[in-house]
């Protein structure tokens, strides 16, 4: 075996101590202390310098793999997000499969040297913005287009849109990224958990790898379930009565005998889907908790008054969802407002903000400022995603410019607003955004209904899209990342995340009669489509039931909503009032998997806190990743070659 030369050896010694303490350092989760000045300073010589300066970050094998991952996650949360409504973020689910597909590669051979922290940090940020930045607005506010007009959009006119809003969104975090992060040292407690990861996975292989290995037995497992629930029929029609959903349903049927059609046509029967099981271990017992009370009132109780009454006529749920996504609309707008207002000391905060964001004054004040990424990249970006946003509008839906103006200027202040409610709560507020801007928007321009769900995309996009991506720039952060390299990674995931995901939204909703059944709900479309419709067609023209449905649940919204500003106390017993208004526009058993997934998690928690703290997000990640992806694969699968034809003709 070759000696080391002897010149050699010693400076290889120093760097090998170098970079253990550089792994082995402890994040600055604290944060700085001082006058602007000197908490840059502090950071650059504490945190920066010995890692951002000499480690490997924006290279190509950490882009080309995040974006590879992006992608294929970007399947998860459009997937989840059209039955559910929900959108997970995909950093540490990101950071995970890359440390094991890298270290993989590094023992067959096929790799030659370890990817650094920071690299891994780079391929994360690239992830998390191809696989959340982009797919947020097609469940949401294109949906909701599809269900109004009854058609879909060309795929390269939402191409389009879906690139030009994420540039919008991106860019938009750069001031914002000095201001809330280096400065003021907002936590932003999901960037923090990212980073831990990150640390936890390069400094105890084994414990990445036994993560890691968690994750891909959990996703297999999944894929293979979705494959027993829906993937028989697909491949032959003999063998879908061996398939999960039909096992259940016999055996209900020979359990509820004659009461099972009326009682599965409100969606009031046990179905099984490992995704939603897993999602509740992720989103936690009081969220879930609520879902499954309210979904029971709502489908067990409500619905078969109302069809009792005559009221709703026929079952099923796309029928019957039609009424009661009037009440759940309601309960989530009144609450999104609300918290809206009631955050008036962070829209202060954001004012305040406005002038120092806006400020060049500190461009050169200090060796970390030349590192930041730069101000004018923020002005290019938001004036192109303008002009570009403006001509779309105005070709597409005949918007005028001025309106276009509106909702960006809008973005930018909500975005303020958005960014900091993440950083201190860690909770993004995506449905305030949405409904706010519609309402907005409602004002300016009533009657229109196309034209409010384009201008309130603009807006909500971008401003949520930002917030969740400063999450990503606070893990840089505290890892001593170089901030420009990270925000190309940043904004290299947009390419990727676009394509992905808009090619698979044309192919798994080809048309408005997929939306809003037991396969895809929804629920985010069903309430954008709702809001637009009533501020465009005005309360008086529905029915007098759903006219009592939007007082009720804008009553219980807002009861929901001071119940924890009056109670402080007793904040985490108390229903949250979006979960209670999302439950009225998905399935009851959808509510009921969430409520046992949450479960699980909490019992697990308590009976073994170790084994809990290293697996249950792994885990959960992995089945809600394999069982999704699965679920795009035999959606494609069915369609066959019509996809094809589908993409190409848009």
């Amino acid at each position: 075996m070759p000696q080391t030369p002897p010149e050699r050896s010693a400076p290889a010694m120093d760097r090998f101590v170098e970079a253990t303490d550089r792994r082995n350092r402890p994040l600055p989760i604290a944060g700085f202390k001082g006058t602007p000045e000197e908490i840059e300073r502090q950071w650059y010589e504490q945190v920066y310098r010995g890692r951002g300066d000499s480690m490997a970050q924006l290279t190509w094998r950490a882009v080309l793999i995040g974006s590879c991952l992006g992608g294929v996650l970007s399947l998860t949360n459009l997937y989840i997000g059209l039955k559910a409504g929900w959108g997970f973020g995909v950093a540490i689910t990101a950071s995970i499969l890359s440390y094991a597909i890298w270290t993989s590669l590094l023992k067959v051979g096929l790799a030659r040297t370890p990817m650094t922290i920071l690299e891994n940090n780079c391929m994360q940020s690239t992830a998390s913005s191809a696989g959340y930045s982009t797919g947020g607005t097609l469940v949401s506010a294109f949906a909701a287009y599809i269900i109004v007009n009854h058609q879909s959009m060309s795929v390269p006119l939402m191409l389009a849109w879906v690139f030009f809003i994420a540039v919008l969104g991106v860019t938009m975090a750069i001031p914002m990224k000095r201001q809330m992060i280096n400065i003021e040292q907002l936590r932003f407690p999901s960037g923090i958990a990212a980073a831990e990861t990150l640390r936890a996975l390069h400094a105890k292989g084994a414990q990445g790898l036994r993560a890691a290995k968690a994750l891909g037995l959990a996703g297999l497992i999944a894929a293979m379930d979705k494959v027993w629930a829906e993937g028989l029929s697909t491949m032959s029609a003999s063998l879908e009565r061996f398939s999960s959903g039909a096992l259940l349903t016999g055996l209900q049927k020979w359990s509820l005998g004659g009461h099972y059609e009326a009682w599965s046509g409100r969606t009031v029967v046990f179905s099984w889907d490992f995704i939603f099981l897993a999602a509740g271990a992720i989103t936690g017992m009081r969220v879930c908790a609520t879902m499954f009370v309210s979904g029971t009132v709502c489908w067990a109780v409500v619905v078969p008054v109302l069809q009792t009454k005559g009221v709703i006529e026929g079952t099923g749920f796309a029928t019957i969802v039609q009424w009661t996504l009037w009440f759940g609309a309601s309960c989530m707008v009144a609450a999104g407002v609300l918290s809206f207002a009631l955050s008036w000391r962070t829209a202060l905060s954001a004012f305040r903000d406005l002038g120092q964001l806006l400020s060049f004054r500190a461009a050169a004040a200090s060796e970390g400022s030349r590192i930041e990424t730069p101000m004018s990249w923020f002005a290019v970006g938001q004036v192109v995603s303008f002009v570009a946003l403006a001509w779309l509008g105005h070709a597409s839906f005949g918007m005028p410019v001025w309106e276009t103006a509106i909702a960006v200027a809008l973005s930018f202040w909500l975005a303020l607003v958005a960014c900091r409610v993440t950083g201190e709560t860690d909770t993004t507020p995506v449905g305030a955004m949405g409904k706010v801007t519609q309402l907005i928007f409602g004002a300016l321009r009533p009657g229109n209904v196309n034209v409010n769900l384009m201008s309130a995309n603009i807006t909500a996009g971008s401003a949520t899209s930002a917030a969740d991506l400063l999450t990503d720039l606070k893990s840089g952060y505290l890892l001593g990342a170089n901030p420009r390299q990270q925000f190309l990674a940043q904004f290299s995931g947009i390419f990727v995340g676009t394509v992905v995901s808009v090619c698979t939204f044309a192919v798994l909703v080809p048309n408005a009669q997929v939306l809003g059944t037991d396969q895809f709900p929804a629920p985010a479309a069903q309430t954008w489509s709702a809001v637009a419709i009533a501020l465009g067609q005005g309360l008086s023209s529905l029915e007098s039931i759903k006219r009592w449905l939007i007082f009720a649940g804008g009553v219980v919204g807002v009861l929901l909503t001071l119940a924890p500003v009056l109670f402080p106390k007793y904040q985490e017993h108390l229903p949250s009032a979006s979960a209670f208004g999302l439950a009225w526009v998905f399935p009851w058993y959808y509510g009921l998997l969430f409520f046992f997934g949450a479960l699980i998690a909490l019992l697990l928690e308590r009976l073994k806190p170790k084994l809990a703290e290293e697996f249950t997000l792994p885990v959960a990640a992995g089945v809600v990743a394999g069982g999704s992806l699965m679920g795009v694969v035999l959606v494609f699968w069915a369609n066959g070659g019509s996809i094809l034809d589908k993409l190409l003709g848009g």
